[in-house]
């Protein structure tokens, strides 16, 4: 079947468009989008669920705290550590029973200079001020592994809320309320959307010409019209000797919220290799 004049002509508009819309001299390449971070959260000891507080797809922030394990024991056993660590009535008697043993020493050493007191009496005192002193020394340090136990408590309780790292979207929960979790079973995956990632495998001699900074086309859609623009954030040092590519990380932001994982077309803007690179 031969093509008419017409069909061609009446398709010229539609390939102009086309042409248009990709930069002169850019080669488009296909990639795939990525969260920029992508976060699994697990528990690092076992448990019971208390609290399960965010739900799929929920925006949440950094920091914000989104599953409890059940922590009553431990929050128990924490006050009478804390209890512990506060109470200085060990260093306080020490500290009374050290003056005491002065003040009996001097009592000694003016009674021995009057012929009151045999030099034995004196150096007996004297033995009782330096063991006051280590009984002091030693309810010093009981008191401050006492306040580091305590610390180590508090972290331990801590380690029994699962909090994001980063500021996102709660793409998955794995945990319901009641049930019991293992240590580095995945809880929850937390993602940034915004912006996306896009590793993308150009080919060695075009990547040559390309820079951390600069900016690329990324198209998204079907018909590949909708574009964003992203830019040039990491090189990759090795290039890949199989399909002679180069990976080129770009960073796109993603307003609009667009699913991570689309197929995309890439370009970047044409460009001179640098002096370094000939």
């Amino acid at each position: 079947m031969k093509t008419s004049w017409r069909t061609i002509l009446a398709g010229l508009p539609v390939l102009a468009v086309a042409l248009a819309s990709v930069p002169c001299g850019a080669q488009e390449t296909e990639a795939i989008t990525r969260p920029s971070k992508d976060v699994y959260l697990s528990f690092v000891r076992p448990g019971l669920v208390a609290e399960v507080l965010v739900k799929d797809g929920e925006k949440v922030q950094a920091e914000q705290v989104l599953v409890r394990l059940d922590d009553e024991a431990e929050s128990i056993q924490l006050e009478q550590i804390k209890a512990e660590a506060e109470d200085t009535t060990r260093i306080k008697a020490a500290e009374a029973k050290l003056d005491q043993t002065r003040v009996d020493l001097k009592k000694f050493q003016r009674a021995h200079e009057q012929g009151g007191a045999t030099s034995l009496e004196v150096d007996h005192a004297k033995l009782d001020v330096l063991i006051a002193n280590l009984s002091l020394q030693l309810s010093q340090l009981e008191h401050a592994q006492q306040q580091r136990k305590y610390e180590e408590a508090k972290a331990q309780l801590d380690r029994m809320v699962l909090k994001s790292p980063i500021a996102g979207v709660v793409e998955t929960v794995a945990a319901k309320e009641g049930e019991a979790v293992e240590e580095q079973a995945r809880i929850l995956r937390v993602v940034k959307i915004d912006p996306l990632w896009l590793d993308v495998p150009v080919p060695a001699a075009q990547a040559e010409a390309l820079n951390v900074g600069q900016a690329a086309d990324v198209r998204f859609g079907q018909d590949k019209r909708h574009v964003l623009q992203g830019t040039i954030t990491y090189l990759a040092s090795v290039i890949d000797a199989a399909s002679d590519t180069r990976t080129v990380r770009v960073e796109c932001s993603n307003p609009a919220g667009r699913p991570a994982g689309e197929h995309v077309r890439v370009s970047f803007p044409a460009t001179q290799p640098s002096a370094e690179s000939r």
